[in-house]
């Protein structure tokens, strides 16, 4: 028989009151056990248990929280007050979940919080970005849309809604909507530097089939010019710059700022990094050691770019203290292990052997085909298809690996594409088959975080056309990553070929880097193999010539717990 739900009594509401301000206050612990005391004293009070779920949520206990807030929900069944207050809390939560990057568990809680309170607008800006990251895009582009018109219709701005808006029409494919959005926003908000980045972005991949003849910095350029005082908009645009080899303008665009303020880190790394792309050396070193003299020298992507620039001087002794304390500091960077190996290859020291194991650690993995095609050949024929029509883009992502091709926008995996889920899924079940094979190894960056399974963080595809390749990089974001062959010319299949071209390359630092080190391991693609390895290790492939294209499946993964 259900009970009666009953209200707090007055001395009771005014304690409800007293812990209410505790929460606001930070006083957490306080306020929980004044809480945990008025469950006790009035078990039939929603009040209470709902006081209680705001308590635990606040105090970092999600279970316990939602079971308060359902035990609320049953004794009230339609309460306005605990169904808001238990969809802030979910909102809060899963704020976290995307700020932790944990997208497939930040969804689900986004929901529910706006099932029970559907006007969180933060709420739907959250579910619309991680619906993004998981690669449901129609479902992304319905979740901003809704949270755009509830800012509207307050007289809110919408800046940041429209930017991601503008960035979800893109992955959909649909360009000349996106342009047009950017190129609005561009417009109306011309000193905010994320908008001029959007449209940038958009212009220097797309900009050759929608904006002939455009410079893709053209609108960035002027909005940087027109406001010389506003900081964050210059070193946008400097990072733009440097990411677009254009190393003299960004140089340019940075004296006037080191001129006002010539004390600034930041200024002096972004200036030594234009420097050193320019290869003046020795100035870039004076600037790099001004800028390790402060707050950066605990930075990790400080000391990554300073570890590059002792690569290209020679001091191999500087690239690795400047690694070490970057895997100090944080045990998962990727660039950090990435650098360290390399240190280690070029002193002779054997920790390199047990750092990046090329025969034990990479794998060559046949894929079976999902169930209802005849063959794998079938199966490549139909998401190649699919694939090919992705492939809208003129030119790579700005400072990416691809070279002479293209490359899919947002998540691949995700979408409501029949044979996109069905290369997922078989993918997967071929990457836990490798992690099966991987040695146990504790204390080792990559085989003592080994689960067995895989979640994905990234997922898109390449096509390199005639002369293409991937200049050798790493995967700052993954712990394992891949490349899955789905179409190769015909001249990559012969086992004889002398050149290598098209096929994958480990171990080969990147080309800015002028270090003279082969590859420790040369892999050659077949249709339906997966190349799988640690996102740490050097990749790249062999240029080649063809008059058919190479096109692959890439995705970066981190383990599943």
């Amino acid at each position: 028989m259900a009970h009666r739900a009953r209200p707090l009594s007055s001395a009771q509401a005014v304690r409800f009151t007293q812990t209410i301000t505790l929460l606001r206050s930070g006083r957490h612990p306080q306020a929980l056990a004044i809480a945990e005391t008025l469950v006790e004293e009035a078990p039939l009070a929603a009040d209470a248990w709902q006081l209680l779920g705001m308590c635990l949520a606040d105090s970092g206990q999600a279970a316990r929280s939602d079971a308060a807030f359902e035990h609320a929900l049953g004794l009230a069944p339609g309460n306005i007050s605990v169904s808001r207050n238990y969809g802030v809390c979910l909102a809060l939560r899963g704020k976290s979940l995307r700020a932790q990057d944990q997208f497939d568990a930040a969804a689900p809680v986004l929901r529910k919080a706006l099932a029970l309170s559907d006007e969180l607008v933060s709420a739907w800006v959250d579910l619309g970005v991680v619906l993004r990251r998981l690669g449901r895009i129609d479902e992304s582009l319905a979740a901003l849309q809704r949270a755009k018109q509830m800012l509207e219709a307050r007289g809110a701005h919408t800046f940041e809604v429209c930017d991601a808006f503008n960035g979800v029409l893109a992955d959909a494919g649909r360009l000349a909507d996106a342009l047009a959005g950017a190129r609005e926003l561009v417009a109306t908000h011309p000193d905010h530097a994320l908008a001029q980045e959007t449209l940038s972005n958009l212009l220097w991949e797309h900009g050759e089939r929608h904006a002939p003849g455009e410079d893709p910095l053209s609108e960035f350029r002027i909005a940087a010019r027109a406001q010389l005082d506003n900081k964050p908009l210059q070193l946008s645009f400097a990072r733009m710059l440097l990411a677009s080899q254009r190393a003299d303008e960004a140089l340019a665009v940075l004296h006037p700022l080191r001129k006002r303020e010539p004390d600034d880190p930041l200024l002096a790394w972004f200036a030594a990094d234009a420097l050193d792309a320019l290869q003046e050396r020795e100035p870039a070193t004076r600037l790099y050691q001004a800028a390790s003299r402060g707050a950066l020298a605990e930075l990790p992507e400080f000391l990554n770019a300073r570890a590059r620039h002792a690569f290209r001087t020679q001091r191999f002794d500087l690239a690795a203290r400047c690694a070490e304390t970057v895997v100090s500091r944080d045990p998962v960077n990727q660039e950090g292990w990435c650098h360290l190996s390399t240190a280690w290859r070029l002193m002779g020291d054997a920790r390199e052997h047990w750092l990046c194991d090329y025969e034990a650690l990479v794998g060559d993995v046949e894929v079976l085909p999902p169930q209802g095609y005849a063959d794998m050949t079938s199966f490549l024929a139909s998401l190649g298809t699919v694939l090919e029509g992705m492939h809208t883009a003129s030119r790579g992502p700005v400072n990416q690996s691809v070279r002479g091709g293209s490359q899919t926008a947002g998540q691949l995996f995700g979408r409501d594409i029949p044979v996109i889920r069905e290369a997922e899924d078989a993918l997967r079940i071929a990457v836990e088959r490798w992690l099966t094979n991987l040695p146990d190894r504790a204390g080792h960056p990559f085989l003592a975080r080994k689960e067995r399974s895989v979640q994905c963080v990234g997922s898109w595809s390449v096509r390199l056309k005639a002369s293409g390749r991937h200049a050798n990089h790493l995967h700052p974001k993954g712990w394992a990553s891949s490349a899955f062959y789905v179409a190769l010319p015909d001249e990559m299949l012969a086992g004889d070929a002398p050149s290598r071209a098209g096929w994958l390359q480990l171990g080969q630092p990147m080309e800015s880097l002028e270090l003279d080190l082969p590859p420790r391991r040369l892999i050659q693609p077949r249709p339906g193999h997966l190349a799988l390895f640690p996102s740490y290790m050097w990749h790249g492939t062999v240029p080649f010539e063809s008059d058919a294209c190479r096109l692959t499946v890439a995705f970066d993964m981190q383990p599943r717990r």
